[in-house]
């Protein structure tokens, strides 16, 4: 017997602290004055080359992107520092991860009108896991009073989507009757501050969904009508960091490639087409036409690249709000932007609405999720 995956509720936790471009703009450029002070000798002698200033223009045209919340502001803005600093936590507290991952599923079990004792997994997808064990899903579990099981997993950017599969093929099963899917994302932890061309990309953030069958649903849901996820190796989105950096010669130093790296022109380049292939095929197979969608739902990470994808996809540039970004306040969240523009722009879908929850990137990884408005 199988039995039909619906997402019943979806919660954000959204941190206190925001940054604007122009706060931004101004740490970065008295951050590459003090290099370029610092390094007078080299940069004359032709050895290194200057810092160049970065601007509220340069980052709006590039990405789309307005302000971004953090879970730490005045580390990433101190021209000495450029990250974020947070606090050392001892064993005995709750992580920082888990905290954020706790809210966040706590309100997608109130918008489904379910508590922990309705869910049967969790599963803890994001681009970065703040240790490697215990897991921090069974961490969340644990907080949460979740019976069952939880574990972590990572396809950077299309965590949730490769997560939300996942799940729902468990409850489709009938292995388990819910799982929440949560998606904590530290992402100023990884971003270089200090590089002009990617300084401004990322935000903090925190997801949940709760898919569940659709029959055990008490209010409106999404039915999920279809899944499809792809990978295909590249290391044009990288970073190096991991438990065996200390093992390798040089490998505490400071180096670049320990923080997030990309080739953004050939990450454009070839993710494009890929991403776009792949919900064409997968509409293909499940006879849903560019005319039945009412909505994409696309991973934030550039306004032209979601600009680009809506109109292959639908044939035609999106119409106000067919496509919606929420990149501009939240930055790139990785894994949770999608599931940030589903929670924000879905409650006024009808019953019988199509639409497609997409996310894509390093990897390269690309998850869609076919969803129909239901009740």
């Amino acid at each position: 017997m199988t039995f039909t995956p619906a997402i019943t509720g979806t919660g954000v936790f959204t941190p206190e602290l925001s940054i604007s471009n122009a706060e931004l703009v101004v740490a970065f450029n008295a951050y590459a004055d003090r290099f370029n002070a610092e390094n007078a000798d080299a940069i004359a002698a032709g050895e290194i080359e200057a810092k160049a200033h970065s601007s509220e223009e340069f980052i709006l045209k590039a990405s789309g992107i307005e302000r971004r919340y953090v879970m730490d502001k005045d580390g990433i803005l101190d021209p000495a520092v450029m990250h974020p600093v947070l606090r050392q936590r001892s064993d005995d507290e709750p992580s920082i991860m888990a905290e954020m991952g706790v809210d966040a599923a706590n309100k997608a079990l109130a918008a489904a009108g379910k508590t922990a004792a309705d869910v049967g997994a969790v599963i803890c997808a994001a681009s970065n896991l703040e240790r490697a064990y215990p897991a921090v899903a069974i961490e969340i579990q644990e907080l949460l009073g979740v019976q069952g099981f939880a574990f972590d997993m990572n396809v950077a950017c299309s965590s949730a989507t490769f997560g939300i599969q996942a799940a729902a093929d468990m409850v489709r099963s009938g292995s388990i009757k819910s799982a929440l899917v949560v998606n904590p994302e530290i992402c100023s932890a990884h971003l270089e501050w200090r590089d002009r061309d990617c300084h401004f990309i990322f935000g903090d953030v925190a997801t949940a969904t709760l898919i569940e069958r659709a029959e055990d649903a008490t209010g409106l849901y999404f039915e999920i009508r279809s899944t499809r996820c792809a990978t295909e190796f590249s290391n044009n989105i990288r970073n190096n960091n991991g438990y065996l950096r200390r093992s390798r010669p040089a490998g505490m130093v400071d180096r670049r490639d320990m923080q997030f790296m990309q080739n953004g022109r050939k990450v454009f380049k070839e993710v494009l087409p890929m991403v776009s292939s792949h919900i064409a095929g997968h509409m293909g197979d499940e006879g849903v036409t560019a005319g039945d969608l009412k909505r994409l739902w696309l991973h934030q990470a550039n306004k032209s690249m979601n600009d680009f994808i809506g109109k292959k996809v639908l044939g035609r540039d999106p119409a106000p709000g067919e496509q919606p970004n929420i990149l501009q306040d939240y930055a790139n969240t990785s894994s949770a932007g999608s599931i940030i523009a589903f929670s924000q722009n879905s409650d006024d879908m009808q019953s019988g609405d199509l639409g497609i929850i997409c996310s894509f990137g390093a990897g390269y990884s690309v998850g869609s999720v076919i969803v129909e408005r239901r009740g």
